[in-house]
């Protein structure tokens, strides 16, 4: 008796898999692919006989894993790449980024910068953000332009910019905007305090609360520098972990970004209350922040993803950089050569930060119902062989530029390395003209 084949919308054959919710690597399977989500993972040949594929993709020299997810970027700043670099943080902050800002910021600046990053993440493997930063409108509508999923921040501060006056003036308006996406299921929000040191108590509690209501995640930055501890502890008499504990703020819903500088308490407290923590290697380098004790964390149990933060402090939007730095950092600060091991360093670029946003249900593995967010790396090339171990090549030898294909939710965005976005042309001349305005502003003024 024969059984026709089920029809559906894709197959993938590839080489290797990388479910990451299992150990190891599939070899010579194939993924089903039907109305957006995983439909079964099996051997190719079985998948031949079982379905009737509408399209078909073949991977030969590849390995598919799950899309990247960038647990932390303020996406817009892409278009501040490069503006002022080898500077500590609050020197970087305050006399160049926010100056910067305050002059150019607008709906436009974010909706192009967002174009920019999303560009970029993409054809890097990157299927899905966690951003930080103002007019969330803008970005929510440049993800949703590049068919990318996205989770926006409500960012709150005490201080005026020119998206909004104070802390309840930029939470009410960030709120109004996720009423306006609700019905889009591949944008979502969280509420995205930038820090314990620009944001007051008052506006805390009032964050804690919606986040209870609406079951958000809270975003924030938290232990980054030295600088940072010491003035909460002069002026609140603790540090900053433990004045957010205080306040109700820590918990599963909680991802810190950063982490730099903690003690065992701060782990321990970290841990008990089941937090998330965003490690964004490069750009604690970069600004000579200093080292997250990562290690130690996943010794404890807590859950790491990575991100990138933003292009203004990084330079790059580029998770497979993150991952390898990642991984030789956590060696080189213990001792232990063994320590973020390539399938865990791959599993908190994926499935640790789909946790850390409260997706873990939805994407960040290779599994049967959840969406078919998908990345193809080619492992084919010359400087790639011999390739014993597919994982390891992942994360030492492969960079973003070995990225082939990409699909979010089943739809392709990325084709042979070719980013399916018709209004490229459009893109490169606005960037252009967001450069000029910039460099305009930071000639030097010289007197008559």
């Amino acid at each position: 008796m024969t059984t026709t084949p089920q029809v559906i919308d894709l197959l993938i054959d590839a080489r290797w898999i990388a479910p990451v919710d299992a150990p190891g690597v599939l070899i010579n399977h194939a993924v089903a692919v039907d109305q957006g989500r995983i439909l079964a993972i099996l051997p190719s040949g079985d998948a031949h006989a079982r379905f009737a594929p509408n399209e078909q993709i073949s991977l030969p020299d590849h390995i598919l894993i799950p899309g990247l997810i960038n647990l932390h970027t303020h996406a817009a700043m892409s278009l501040m790449r490069g503006l002022a670099d080898d500077l500590p943080l609050m020197d970087w902050l305050q006399n160049h980024i926010w100056p910067a800002e305050a002059a150019h910021m607008s709906p436009q600046f974010v909706l192009d910068g967002t174009r920019l990053a999303c560009a970029e993440m993409l054809r890097g493997g990157i299927t899905c953000f966690n951003d930080m930063y103002f007019f969330p409108e803008a970005a929510a509508t440049a993800a949703a332009e590049f068919g990318m999923r996205a989770m926006i921040g409500i960012t709150t501060l005490e201080f005026p910019t020119p998206y909004a006056s104070d802390a309840d003036d930029y939470l009410n308006k960030g709120l109004a905007v996720r009423e306006q996406w609700l019905d889009n299921p591949l944008i979502g929000f969280c509420l995205a305090p930038h820090a314990p040191y620009t944001v007051a108590d008052s506006s805390f509690d009032r964050i804690l609360t919606l986040s209870g209501q609406l079951n958000l995640p809270v975003h924030c930055h938290i232990h980054e520098t030295r600088h940072e501890i010491d003035e909460s502890i002069r002026l609140h008499h603790c540090r900053p972990l433990e004045r957010l504990h205080r306040l109700g703020q820590l918990g599963p819903g909680f991802i810190g970004v950063h982490a730099v500088h903690l003690d065992e308490a701060d782990l321990q407290l970290l841990a008990a209350t089941g937090c998330n923590v965003a490690h964004c290697p490069t750009s604690n380098l970069k600004l000579a922040s200093g080292f997250s004790p990562v290690a130690r964390m996943r010794q404890l149990g807590i859950n790491v993803g990575l991100g990138t933060d933003g292009a203004a402090s990084n330079n790059r939007l580029d998770l497979f950089g993150e991952m390898r730095l990642a991984s030789l950092l956590a060696k080189g600060l213990t001792g232990d050569a063994s320590a973020l091991p390539a399938a865990e360093v791959l599993r908190m670029a994926t499935l640790n930060a789909a946790n850390a946003l409260g997706l873990g249900r939805e994407i960040g593995s290779i599994t049967p119902g959840k969406a078919a967010d998908l990345c193809a790396v080619d492992l084919g090339s010359l400087d790639m062989r011999p390739c014993f171990d597919p994982l390891s090549h992942l994360v030492n030898v492969a960079g973003r530029e070995c990225v082939s294909h990409v699909w979010v939710a089943g739809k392709c965005c990325v084709d042979h390395k070719t980013l399916r976005f018709k209004e490229q042309n459009h893109l490169e001349s606005a960037i252009a003209l967001w450069q000029n305005s910039l460099e305009f502003r930071r000639q030097p003024k010289h007197l008559p």
